[in-house]
């Protein structure tokens, strides 16, 4: 053979070496952007941290859409998470202890994602999972603690995290943003920078042994608010193949499908930036973020932080049929938001006389009846009978949303999650809101509660679920109880937690026929968000 031919091969050996070499430090992946390397641990597990997905949202660019980031030369040390998203963060608030919040430098110079993979070759192609941070699109980063993507990868998915920008940065929607804007658009950033970093997962991910092809979107709270909005937007059409919602869909009982049009947000909008002294988009790009993020007096505007049906990111109600209705599973925590709290009023104590004006309040003519099926004798049962009935609603709620979106994704599996967190302490927050995501990722030990055996087969049972759907769109597989579709009318859904097996959606047929008429009951006018994908941050 010719020296040119042995040259033109030890190229290509050399060439397909640097492509993919998960050794350490030294490990190497060649991305659009640049190589970079990633940290490789003991379970041959390799990260790469803080990758730029898209350029810095800085000076002209605050409040447009993501624009291509900046290619470097030279490999990029991918050892450490980029900086969150600017928020005003607590760095704990009960139950959410430290490792479930943001406890880094935040920065608008944020838009970073991470990966983890043991694949050992491109041609391995694993599937590939997306996790949307929650956090009422207020908060929230792809390096708090208990999202680390390193068990999942240990077990055979490439995990991707990312940040998006929050709050106002994320959301405001304003006149002049809607002008300047090709698409007459304004709000959605945050929206829009989950859809830049799906599209680098689809240029990029099968250089880390990932499968573009089975791309599933994970999220909780906000982050189930993300996932159903990106099965809408058309703008992330053939980015994901499948889809889990974590505490993030319910409907409300009289609530209008009216949305809140862009010109409604512009009006707040505008509210908003005079409140703080801005009155030119010009003003509002020179204020520090600082400003931007500081409450509002009693009274004032409140602080943009919701997405937007605005025609171009999020089709208008009823405009065209939905982008990306792929395969969901949905579910919540036995102890989520709007059922843990004890009382039925603000600031009322639970008692008897409290729980019963609750319900003539919520319920009007339809109170008594509420009351004869959720009875309370005494102060001390007040709490726990009105936590009972929340949690039949919420099932019931998420039962008739599922109804709908079966017909459109075609397979939906619906979950209730109640093994509470041990927490001597505090026993009281039980299987709270954001709990069941170290269960998921396999991070129990991060959250530093005295946790038991059981706890360790339940989250090896409830990864194992998230992983079979990424793979294969079924959650189903060996040694698992068996999941079995959505289907209307059983009014059934998915127990997960010391025990697991389909579970009925209500203790009794007569409290089933209560909520369900309950929650259907005519919409009045209002200013609300769709009943269709509503969330519960």
């Amino acid at each position: 053979m010719t020296r040119g031919y042995w040259t033109i091969a030890i190229v290509a050996v050399i060439a397909t070496a640097l492509l993919f070499l998960p050794a350490g430090e030294s490990g190497v992946v060649r991305t659009e952007g640049g190589p970079i390397s990633g940290v490789t641990d003991s379970q041959g597990v390799t990260s790469y941290k803080g990758i730029p997905f898209a350029a810095p949202p800085l000076g002209n660019l605050r409040w447009r859409a993501p624009q291509p980031a900046a290619r470097w030369s030279g490999v990029r040390k991918a050892d450490h998470f980029g900086k969150a998203c600017f928020q005003i963060q607590d760095y704990s608030r009960l139950p959410w202890s430290e490792p479930f919040m943001e406890q880094g430098p935040v920065s608008e110079d944020c838009l970073y994602l991470n990966v983890w993979t043991a694949a050992k070759s491109p041609s391995e192609r694993r599937p590939v999972m997306v996790y949307l941070c929650g956090g009422g699109f207020v908060e929230g980063s792809g390096s708090v603690a208990v999202y680390d993507g390193t068990h999942l990868a240990s077990h055979g998915a490439v995990v991707v995290n990312l940040n998006y920008r929050v709050g106002p940065l994320g959301f405001l929607v304003h006149p002049e943003l809607t002008k300047e804007s090709p698409h007459g658009s304004s709000g959605n950033y945050g929206l829009l920078d989950q859809i830049a970093a799906l599209q680098w997962v689809q240029k990029n991910i099968a250089a880390f042994g990932g499968d573009p092809g089975r791309v599933m979107i994970f999220g909780q709270s906000a982050g189930a608010s993300s996932v159903y909005g990106l099965m809408q937007s058309p703008l992330a059409k053939g980015l994901f193949a499948r889809a889990v919602a974590e505490s993030g869909m319910r409907i409300f009982a009289g609530s209008s499908d009216r949305q809140p049009t862009v010109a409604d947000r512009e009006q707040l909008g505008v509210r908003w930036a005079e409140s703080k002294g801005a009155h030119s988009l010009a003003e509002l790009r020179a204020l520090s973020p600082d400003v931007l993020f500081k409450s509002a007096e009693a009274g004032g505007p409140a602080l943009p932080s919701q997405p937007v049906t605005d025609g171009w990111v999020l089709p208008a109600p009823g405009s065209a049929p939905p982008a990306s209705e792929v395969p969901l599973i949905v579910g919540m925590v036995a102890d989520d938001i709007g059922v843990n709290p004890p009382d039925f009023g603000p600031g009322q104590k639970p008692s008897v006389a409290s729980y019963r004006d609750a319900a003539k309040k919520k319920y009007g003519d339809k109170a008594d009846e509420f009351l004869n099926l959720y009875p309370v004798t005494s102060d001390e049962n007040a709490a726990a009978t009105k936590k009972d009935a929340a949690r039949d609603q919420a099932r019931v709620s998420i039962d008739l949303w599922s109804a709908n979106q079966v017909k459109l994704s075609g397979r939906v599996y619906t979950y209730y999650f109640d093994r509470a967190i041990p927490w001597p302490e505090h026993p009281e927050f039980g299987a709270f809101h954001t709990s069941e995501v170290p269960y998921v990722f396999g991070n129990l030990e991060l959250t530093r509660h005295p946790f038991e055996p059981i706890d360790q087969q339940v989250s090896d049972a409830f990864s194992s679920y998230w992983m079979n759907f990424a793979a294969s769109g079924d959650p189903n597989g060996k040694s698992l109880a068996n999941w079995p579709p959505y289907k209307a009318d059983a009014h059934k859904t998915m127990e997960l937690g010391t025990k697991m097996g389909p579970m009925p959606e209500t203790a009794t047929p007569e409290r089933l026929a209560f909520q369900i008429a309950y929650l259907k009951k005519p919409a009045q006018p209002s200013g609300g968000m769709s009943n269709r994908g509503r969330n519960i941050e």
